[in-house]
C-alpha cells in the first residue's frame, strides 16, 4: 500500500491499525490437509487480507452505497401485494416516455417503486463517482458492460421466452456477443489499466536500492483476489440478468410467475453489486491519492501523463553476483544512488547529487555480502590496468 500510515483514521474517527500484505499472518491450515496445497497458501492469505481490509476500512460511505444498491434491487423487483409482475402486465403497450407507454400504464404503486429504484441506482453510481475519483473512467466502462449484459438477456428472452431452452440461434449469439463485449471492457480495459497503473506506481513510489524492500512493495500490491472478484462480478451479473429476465419473459397467458427466480435475482444481484463496489474501492484504497487516474500505459502515453523511461542495465556485485543499485544507461553513463542518509537522489560518480549536492562516490558496498568494490566492476569484466 502506498501512503498508508501504520494507523488510519476512518470516517467515524476510529483509529485502525494498517497491516501490509507482506506482514499479514500466513494461513497454514492447508498444509494440515496436504503439503501439495502449499501453492494455494499465498492466495488464501491474500483473500483473508482483503476481507480484513473490508472489515477494517468500509465505513459510512461504503455502507451507504450498499444500502442504495440493495434498495434499488428490492424496489425494482417488489411485487407482493401489487401483482404487476406476476400478472404479466399488458404486452400490447411498450415504451417509457410517451403518454401511452407501457411504463406509465402500470399500477401506481409499481410506478412509484420503479421510480424510487431508479433514484437509488442514480445515488449508488453518484456516490461511487464522488468517492473514488481515480476510478471514474473505469466506472464508466464497468457500468457500460453491466448494462450491455442485461440488455443482451432482455433481447434473448424477447425472442425465446424460455431461454436458454428452446432458444433461437440469434438469442444465443446475442448473449455471447454482449459477454464478449463485457469481457473486453473488464479484462482488456479495466483490468489492464489497474494492473499497469499498479506496476508504474510500484516502480516509481517503491523503488529502493535494496531489492528486498522493492520486492516487499510488489508483494504488498498483489491484485490476484481483486482480479478474481472481477471475474465473479461478471458471473453473478449474468445469473442476475438471466433470472430477472426469465421470471417475466413469457406472455401473460403463459406466465407462471416464479418467486424462486426473483429470489435468485435479488441474491445474485446483491452479490454482483457488492463485488462491483469492491472492484471500484480496492484500487482507490491501495493507491490512495498518489495517482490522478487509473489508465493503461498506452492511454498514459497518448494523454502525455507517462514519460517512457530509458532502459538501464543494472549492476551486479563482482563478488556474489547479486544485483546492486548502480545502473548504466544506453550511452554508457553509470548512475549511482546518493549515500547520504535520508537522500533519495542519484547522479553520475564523481558528480554532485541532484538532490543534496553531495559528491557521488565511485565505490559501492554490496548489501548482500558487504564487499566494497569500484562501480565499474559491477558491469562486466574490468580491465587489469
Amino acid at each position: 500500500m502506498d501512503g498508508q500510515p501504520e494507523e488510519l483514521t476512518t470516517g467515524n474517527k476510529e483509529t485502525v491499525e494498517m497491516i501490509r500484505l507482506s506482514d499479514f499472518p500466513v494461513n497454514g491450515s492447508l498444509l494440515k490437509i496436504s503439503e501439495k496445497l502449499d501453492i494455494f497458501i499465498p492466495i488464501v492469505t491474500e483473500f483473508q487480507y482483503q476481507i480484513y481490509q473490508i472489515k477494517s476500512f468500509w465505513r459510512r460511505n461504503e455502507i451507504l452505497i450498499i444500502i442504495f444498491g440493495f434498495l434499488g434491487i428490492i424496489l425494482g423487483s417488489w411485487d407482493l401485494g401489487i401483482g404487476e409482475l406476476s400478472g404479466g402486465g399488458d404486452y400490447n403497450r411498450s415504451g417509457i416516455f410517451s403518454s401511452e407507454s407501457g411504463f406509465l400504464q402500470i399500477d401506481d404503486l409499481s410506478l412509484i417503486l420503479a421510480l424510487l429504484s431508479a433514484i437509488c441506482w442514480i445515488s449508488f453510481f453518484s456516490l461511487l463517482w464522488i468517492n473514488y475519483p481515480i476510478m471514474r473512467e473505469n466506472l464508466v466502462y464497468l457500468f457500460t458492460g453491466s448494462v450491455i449484459i442485461q440488455l443482451g438477456y432482455i433481447r434473448a428472452h424477447a425472442e425465446s421466452p424460455n431461454f436458454p431452452s428452446e432458444s433461437s440461434f440469434s438469442s444465443l449469439i446475442s448473449v455471447l456477443v454482449v459477454n464478449l463485449i463485457a469481457f473486453f471492457l473488464t479484462g482488456f480495459v479495466v483490468h489492464r489499466a489497474v494492473l499497469e497503473t499498479r506496476d508504474i506506481h510500484v516502480q516509481q513510489k517503491h523503488s529502493h536500492p535494496d531489492p528486498r524492500v522493492f520486492e516487499r512493495g510488489k508483494v504488498d500490491h498483489k491484485l490476484r483476489i481483486w482480479t478474481f472478484s472481477l471475474i465473479l462480478w461478471v458471473i453473478f451479473l449474468n445469473f442476475s440478468s438471466w433470472s430477472g429476465s426469465h421470471s417475466v419473459s413469457p406472455s401473460p397467458g403463459d406466465l407462471e410467475f416464479s418467486h424462486s427466480l426473483v429470489i435468485i435475482y435479488v441474491l445474485t444481484g446483491f452479490m454482483a453489486m457488492a463485488l462491483f463496489l469492491n472492484i471500484i474501492w480496492y484500487p482507490q484504497f491501495m493507491l490512495g491519492s498518489s495517482e490522478d487516474s487509473i489508465l493503461s500505459s498506452r492511454a498514459r502515453v497518448l494523454s502525455g501523463d507517462l514519460i517512457v523511461e530509458e532502459e538501464f542495465e543494472m549492476g551486479k556485485c563482482p563478488v556474489c553476483n547479486i544485483e546492486t543499485s548502480a545502473k548504466k544507461n544506453s550511452n554508457g553513463l553509470i548512475i549511482i544512488p546518493c549515500n547520504t542518509e535520508g537522500c533519495k537522489g542519484d547522479g553520475e560518480m564523481g558528480e554532485e547529487c541532484k538532490e543534496c549536492g553531495t559528491e557521488i562516490a565511485s565505490r559501492i558496498v554490496c548489501i548482500n555480502c558487504g564487499s566494497d568494490s569500484p562501480v565499474g566492476s559491477h558491469f562486466g569484466r574490468v580491465d587489469a590496468w
